[in-house]
């Protein structure tokens, strides 16, 4: 479970470690102007809101989803003032934004998230492995949206006791490195799209080495083949009501049996799966449920012993504060997202999540520096950080070329 937020060790400052370009690190403005070109979207003017500062904008948002979109903007476009003369970059109108936002569109921040956001533990991160694996974990949420007419269309919304719900959402399924807290594999959704539906396409993230843990809604015969194609390992809670037969009971108290996709595969003994259960019950633990049956790939007990995957299974709730850092302390608790038009969501969402990275790698490179476990640095004290410095950032050209030191 996620440790209780601290702060860095006596001496050491967040702060120390916010350098110029602390979201360009993240987000390089030499692969945003290649984006921008290979989608088709860079800019014609070049000092008319142009693309690369568009990109930036889409973060910047994120970062401040209590100001207007005018104020991120004349925030952001500080440093270019500074460096082009009072008159050289105009901040827009909301028209103008919005004309803007619209021109870049979405493809530009979704082939960057898919492109840069990666796992960042090195071997010297704590928190981030379990023996020779990279934890992670799979999970999903929803976004409250804009209540429009073309953002109900298209992403409709949960129902509700006295008609349809207030806001239409967006669904979207993540995995989430356990030890640095960057979510990454994202795909985003309508509501009525099941988790399990969206976690096909992000399971494709998973990478052999890693030791992906997720809860019981997601086990099942498909998604469990598709995510053990991958190479990774897996660590899943199985349904209740799943049938598992001990086949093979071994040393440590778990027990190897054989799933199905059908009942009918299982009479003929076709197309079944080996696995490894562990099953445990958490005593004197308020809210705990009667039995915990946990399903993995791992088959010998002496490379990862029953108890201890009995205890690192609850690591899966790493996540959880992922994601609660993501709708509560980016974006703001009970905030719902500006975008009017369902392009603009996702471009706002894709926004979301790189700035969300932007955030962890700094974090990550400071606890690192500090010998600390990122769990113990505060998200939220990171991004008033970030926020604050946010105008020495904006110093790049409008046409998004490197500005002279």
């Amino acid at each position: 479970m996620a440790g209780v937020p601290a702060g860095l060790p006596a001496g050491i400052r967040l702060s120390d470690h916010i350098s110029l370009g602390v979201i360009a690190r993240a987000v390089p403005p030499e692969r945003v102007r290649q984006v921008l070109a290979e989608t088709g979207r860079a800019s014609e003017r070049e000092r008319d809101l142009p693309a690369p500062v568009m990109v930036y904008y889409a973060m910047a948002l994120a970062l401040s989803m209590g100001s207007s979109t005018r104020e991120v903007l004349r925030c952001l476009l500080e440093g270019l003032r500074w460096l082009w003369g009072a008159e050289a970059v105009k901040v827009a109108g909301k028209s103008g934004i919005s004309q803007a936002r619209s021109r870049l569109g979405e493809a530009p921040l979704r082939r960057l998230y898919e492109e840069l956001v990666q796992p960042v533990a090195t071997r010297a991160s704590k928190g981030a492995w379990y023996r020779d694996w990279r934890l992670v974990s799979l999970d999903g949420s929803c976004l409250d949206l804009a209540d429009t007419e073309a953002n109900r269309a298209t992403f409709g919304g949960p129902g509700a006791s006295r008609g349809e719900s207030a806001f239409p959402q967006l669904r979207f399924v993540a995995l989430v490195e356990n030890g640095t807290h960057v979510l990454f594999g994202a795909r985003l959704g309508r509501y009525a799209e099941g988790e399990t539906t969206l976690a096909q396409a992000v399971l494709a993230a998973l990478r052999p080495g890693m030791l992906c843990l997720a809860d019981r809604q997601f086990f099942g015969h498909a998604l469990w083949q598709a995510a053990t194609a991958t190479g990774a390992d897996l660590l899943w809670r199985g349904k209740h009501n799943l049938r598992l037969p001990r086949e093979t009971v071994l040393a440590d108290g778990s027990y190897l049996t054989t799933i199905y996709p059908s009942d009918k595969d299982r009479r003929h003994r076709a197309s079944g799966i080996r696995v490894r259960v562990v099953e445990y019950r958490l005593e004197g633990v308020a809210g705990a449920e009667p039995l915990y049956r946990l399903l993995t790939t791992i088959l010998d007990p002496a490379r990862a012993p029953a108890v201890e995957l009995a205890a690192l299974y609850h690591e899966r709730w790493e996540i959880e504060g992922a994601l609660a850092e993501l709708k509560t302390q980016l974006r703001g608790a009970r905030v719902v997202l500006r975008s009017k038009t369902p392009e603009l969501v996702r471009q706002e969402v894709w926004g979301l999540l790189l700035a969300h990275f932007a955030v962890r790698g700094l974090m990550h490179e400071a606890a690192l520096r500090a010998d600390e476990d990122p769990d113990r640095l505060s998200f939220l004290h990171a991004v008033r950080v970030i926020r604050r410095k946010l105008p020495l950032f904006a110093a790049l050209s409008p046409s998004g070329q490197a500005c002279p030191a």
